[in-house]
């Protein structure tokens, strides 16, 4: 069986740090790996307009942005197939297909979809294409014949609802669908990196992202002003790394070489989190550290981006060839399910 990988983002802003490191990092290290026969990277935008319908503008705009923050991350057109979901129509026909499989029920106890739409305050008042999104998600992997989603843990109840659906369709229609397996981040600090604020998901909405996009100023900024220990008001005052946002992402940006380079008073993130637990250590000084980190980070990122920028037609045609190139995929499984269900009258 072929290796495959799907994988994407919603095009509802550019992408920030927590995609970063909670996939966009993965992804490039799985494009480079040679383990997988074929990778499609998805800009949900048809995903994006359950709850930006009246927005068609914004999402229209952010498709070029995605494109662009995956092209600056390393992926490579070359290796992966980028494509624009809204322009593959087999995923709505899968979709439609799939809605006959899942009962009203079991989409409202999925763990994810409950958050999200909490998150969103719909209240009763729940689009029913984002409601439905766990098995418009189920489509978009299955049409690929993705063998691997490399997503972040937040993800997972999807993948499960996905699984499920291809067992109901293979129970009843024979085996025609293929079970993915999902792929966490290795670094336990990227499953869920939190807001700059402290809350527990780094968000657009809630306007506590450092963007891959961000100037040095802006991240510089917005690192300086990051919530920290509450309780740690002086100096000398013990401080707790739990859960404290400057050392999570110290977690899943720091290594090393770091501390040689920018720090070399602590051989590791051990000895730093050690005296500012026992105190004697600002808050300051860590920002410091975190924003040259950080910077060191995105600084190749800002780099490419920038070449890419100059050449957008480039781009674009990058969206167009990876949209031909993803649809001939998804029409060749549409045709395997078709026969499956005896649903190809004509052939």
């Amino acid at each position: 069986m072929k290796q495959v990988i799907l994988t994407g983002d919603r095009p509802t802003g550019r992408l920030h740090v927590g995609h970063y490191v909670g996939s966009l990092k993965r992804r490039v290290q799985l494009q480079n790996s040679g383990e997988f026969d074929q990778i499609f990277i998805m800009i949900a935008d048809a995903q994006a307009l359950t709850d930006n319908a009246h927005q068609p503008q914004k999402v229209r705009e952010n498709i070029i942005q995605v494109a662009l923050d995956y092209l600056s991350c390393g992926l490579d057109p070359e290796k992966s197939t980028i494509f624009i979901q809204s322009m593959i129509p087999e995923l709505t026909e899968l979709t439609f297909y799939y809605m006959n499989l899942v009962t009203v029920a079991r989409v409202g106890r999925n763990p994810t979809v409950k958050s999200e739409i909490k998150m969103r305050d719909f209240k009763t008042s729940i689009p029913l294409g984002f409601f439905a999104y766990p098995v418009s998600q189920a489509a978009d992997i299955t049409a690929f014949r993705a063998t691997a989603v490399p997503v972040g843990e937040d993800q997972m109840p999807m993948l499960e609802q996905c699984r499920e659906i291809v067992h109901s369709f293979n129970s009843i229609y024979g085996e025609t669908l293929v079970e993915p397996q999902i792929i966490l981040p290795d670094n336990k600090a990227c499953l869920r990196l939190p807001g700059t604020d402290g809350k527990a998901k780094m968000s657009k909405s809630l306007g506590n992202c450092i963007y891959l996009s961000d100037d040095e100023e802006t991240v510089r900024k917005k690192v300086m002003s990051m919530f920290t220990d509450p309780n740690h008001v002086r100096v000398e005052d013990p401080g707790r790394v739990e859960g404290n946002p400057v050392f999570v992402y110290l977690d899943a940006f720091s290594r090393p070489d770091h501390f040689e380079r920018f720090w070399p008073e602590y051989k590791n993130l051990d000895e730093l989190k050690a005296h500012y637990q026992r105190g004697g250590l600002g808050d300051v000084k860590i920002k410091k550290f975190l924003n040259r980190v950080l910077q060191d980070e995105l600084a190749p990122i800002r780099e490419r981006r920038k070449q890419w920028e100059a050449h957008l037609p480039e781009v674009y045609e990058i969206l167009k060839k990876g949209t031909e190139k993803a649809r001939t995929v998804a029409a060749q499984t549409m045709h395997d399910v078709r026969a499956a269900m005896k649903i190809n009258y004509f052939e």
